[in-house]
């Protein structure tokens, strides 16, 4: 069963600066290390493809604590955050990584 939590900022938002995105995912056992490979090249090959963000890197969880990969990226603001969530490249991405994870969270601020 796939759960989803996503905490974003309400209140006092103002979009008026740089949004860090982060997402935790959990990742099926079935071929996890080929699973968060593909993730990486997948969603870092998005670099330099999106307007407006910038710097997106996957990381592995070097304790194997609850979840398995991180994704971190920057974007210009929280219109550019949306555009990147509804721009084909990312849809692309973001069906194979509902194929192969569990469970996620994210969280998205102001920096």
């Amino acid at each position: 069963m796939r759960q989803h939590l996503t905490v974003s900022p309400h209140d006092g938002y103002t979009d008026s600066g740089k949004v860090r995105h982060i997402v935790l995912y959990r990742l099926r056992e079935d071929n996890k290390e080929e699973s968060a490979r593909l993730m990486k090249e997948k969603l870092e090959g998005l670099n330099g493809k999106i307007e407006g963000l910038h710097g997106l890197r996957i990381d592995r969880d070097c304790n194997a604590r609850q979840y398995d990969v991180c994704l971190t990226a920057d974007f210009d603001d929280l219109a550019a955050l949306k555009a990147y969530k509804a721009h084909p490249l990312h849809v692309a991405a973001s069906d194979f990584v509902h194929e192969v994870m569990t469970e996620r969270a994210g969280f998205d601020f102001e920096v």
